[in-house]
């Protein structure tokens, strides 16, 4: 069964990858025609320009299904995978409610509301799918914690250095001078419904329907957060932090693309990426270079984002549309730039009695972040 699943799946992700690439040949073709008739006239014909539009749009629709296939077909095989004794206690107890075989267990060491930690088979399966739905966990770096702050100590002066030959006497450095960095954390949660019928079958796995469940809601809050959070129970967003170096420019073009690349220093380029919304996309997606190239490419390898003047390009939602002095693009490396703290410990709250006949699973999870590295990310404004 796993076998047809997964020959279904490449089979209609390599169908999706040559709809995309007819697509965008007829999108190139389409918009170098614009362009051409600009040129010569000054105004295109609308009819052209309405063609080019609806070529963006089916652009964007089937990059989200490239995506969304290749992510199913990497996604991780916990079907069948050996279950623990706490794992499956825990399946019982998100069936039924009965938490006795949990008692005297680490997991059972809930809050006074009576809320159970889950597992930590349940906590990577939910950590998992998450991960795939939130473009910020994939760019930035991760802390594991368990307290409620995650407290990262920096140099603000540098550590001296010097060269010294094999037996000269080494002149002894000045200690550098450090501070803290503080991550607290902000709970993040989420309240499934599941129907009496499911958590009766015996087939269904309520591990991964309450991964499911969570996933989205959660990616969506916290990527929101990421992005401009005030640091008020919830992640600090790396738009909102001071000390972040911008460009301003009266319209997005690619010269002033260009000019953001080299806004950090050489030493975050290698692994940077270019950070902004949908809209921002379609829009940079008509660009060209002063050769007549196109900057936007698409994806070339399984689960490699499109490129945008070579430097991978990742969609986020919550990013500002191009205008009003807003910062519509960010650049830089975001893993040296920004770090999401998590506190160890997904915890879940049965509740059959306040939506009946449907029990609820009031998850909760707590998540922290910010930027320990301001000169890591560049953002450009557009006026």
């Amino acid at each position: 069964m796993t076998t047809k699943l997964e020959t279904k799946t490449t089979g209609d992700l390599r169908q999706a990858r040559a709809d995309f690439a007819a697509t965008f040949a007829a999108f190139r073709e389409a918009n170098d025609n614009r362009l051409a008739a600009l040129e010569a006239k000054s105004t295109a014909d609308p009819l052209l320009t309405e063609k080019v539009d609806r070529l963006n749009a089916a652009l964007e629709t089937q990059t989200k299904r490239v995506e969304n296939l290749t992510l199913a077909q990497a996604a991780p095989g916990f079907a069948g995978e050996a279950k623990s004794a706490d794992s499956q206690a825990w399946a019982n107890f998100i069936r039924t409610g009965e938490a006795s075989a949990l008692e005297g267990k680490s997991i059972a060491a809930g809050d006074s509301d009576g809320s159970l930690i889950a597992p930590v088979e349940t906590e990577t399966r939910i950590d998992s799918v998450l991960a795939e739905s939130s473009p910020m966990r994939r760019l930035a770096t991760i802390r594991t914690i368990g307290t409620s702050t995650f407290r990262k100590p920096v140099s603000t002066s540098g550590a001296a250095s010097g060269w010294a030959g094999e037996t000269d006497a080494r002149v002894e450095t000045d200690t550098p001078t450090l501070e803290l960095l503080d991550f607290p954390t902000g709970e993040l949660y989420a309240m499934p419904a599941a129907t009496q019928a499911l958590l009766d079958d015996s087939v269904a796995d309520v591990d991964a329907w309450l991964a499911e469940e969570v996933r989205d809601v959660f990616a969506a809050q916290e990527t929101a957060a990421f992005i401009n959070g005030d640091g008020v129970n919830k992640p600090s967003g790396f738009l909102t932090a001071t000390g972040l170096g911008s460009i301003d420019t009266a319209a997005l073009d690619t010269d002033g693309l260009i000019d953001l690349i080299y806004e950090p220093q050489s030493r975050y380029r290698s692994n940077a990426s270019f950070v902004m919304n949908r809209r921002t996309i379609n829009a940079v997606r008509k660009f060209k270079d002063a050769d007549g190239n196109y900057i936007w490419q698409p994806s070339l390898a399984a689960g490699s984002p499109s490129t945008l003047l070579g430097y991978p390009l990742v969609e986020m939602e919550d990013m500002p549309d191009i205008g009003g002095g807003a910062k519509c693009v960010a650049f830089g490396d975001f893993r040296r730039g920004y770090l999401i703290a998590d506190r160890q410990g997904v915890r879940v709250l049965r509740d059959p009695y306040s939506a009946k006949p449907y029990v609820l699973f009031y998850t909760t999870k707590r998540v922290g972040g910010g930027v320990q590295d301001a000169e890591a990310i560049k953002v450009l404004k557009v006026t």
